[in-house]
């Protein structure tokens, strides 16, 4: 017997993968998490029926969401992750010996416990010392801070169910206040290709501009999620994504990275003008 794995993009477009063997079901609080086994993707979890990580893609998204932003400010001492229950981009944070603290806060410690053990690929670091994980909602959390991060990563999941608030204009204003005067802001941006994920996109965009002098949106292909064609939003208070970057300084680090490089860095802001013109209408 055959065993597929079915994710609905759209109403009419359907992404399916053959697994081997379920490895984990459970309903936590806020969702329905389930862990696969796959040939062409390894392990891959997905929340409600929504793919999230995969061992063989996973790279990609953590790589995008974690090393622009460092790129442009190397100095970065403290950093936020909001979401990220996967670990992932926690594990690409601790690769800097620059950073001294790493917050990480996930709604659901459920997904945290089981990404430990059917995903120790991304869940690796997230004992290190200089990590500290808080299991509670992460707009009530980030309504608490003032003047605290450097860096702030919003590794959230679609707008819908426990990742809706984080798509919010009082959300945004939240991360402004909390951010430092030199502090940047990353936030899963959705896909500019279905309707439905594109209008959360422009929703988004609109929001962020709103409270922050800077705001731009760059690309990255994730084959797993829905078109393919993934986007990231950069806020800051002070600096340019692209004026800004510092090659120099990065490649200090020597990180060896399988997607993210400072020539990638400079293209992925060059957006389509279907992207383009969705973002200024």
């Amino acid at each position: 017997m055959e065993l597929w794995f079915s994710e609905m993009h759209t109403e009419n477009t359907k992404f399916s993968i053959k697994i081997k063997e379920q490895l984990f079901h459970a309903n936590s609080p806020f969702q329905e998490i389930d862990f696969f086994d796959s040939e062409d993707f390894g392990v891959f979890f997905t929340l409600d029926g929504l793919m999230m990580v995969n061992e063989k893609d996973e790279f990609i998204y953590h790589d995008m969401i974690t090393h622009v932003p460092m790129a442009v400010n190397s100095n970065i001492k403290k950093v936020l992750v909001i979401g990220g229950g996967d670990g992932g981009t926690v594990r690409e944070l601790t690769r800097y010996p620059s950073i001294e603290t790493i917050h990480m806060v996930e709604i659901d410690e459920m997904v945290v416990n089981a990404c430990r053990e059917y995903l120790p690929l991304t869940a690796e670091n997230l004992n290190e010392p200089r990590v500290s994980l808080f299991f509670e909602d992460g707009v009530a959390f980030m309504e608490r801070q003032k003047d605290a991060y450097g860096l702030i990563l919003i590794d959230s999941t679609d707008p819908i169910g426990p990742g809706e608030g984080l798509f919010t204009k009082t959300f945004y204003q939240s991360c402004y206040d909390a951010l430092k005067e030199d502090g940047i802001l990353i936030n899963q941006h959705e896909s500019p290709y279905y309707t439905r994920d594109r209008e959360a996109m422009i929703r988004a965009h609109q929001r962020i501009k709103e409270s922050f002098p800077i705001a731009k949106v760059y690309q990255f292909h994730m084959p797993t999620y829905p078109s393919g064609h993934w986007l990231f939003g950069f806020a800051s208070k002070k600096y340019d994504p692209i004026e800004d970057l510092d090659v120099a300084s990065w490649n200090r680090f020597n990180l060896q990275t399988k997607y993210y490089n400072t020539d990638l860095h400079k293209g992925a802001f060059a957006l389509p003008n279907y992207v383009k013109n969705a973002l200024e209408a």
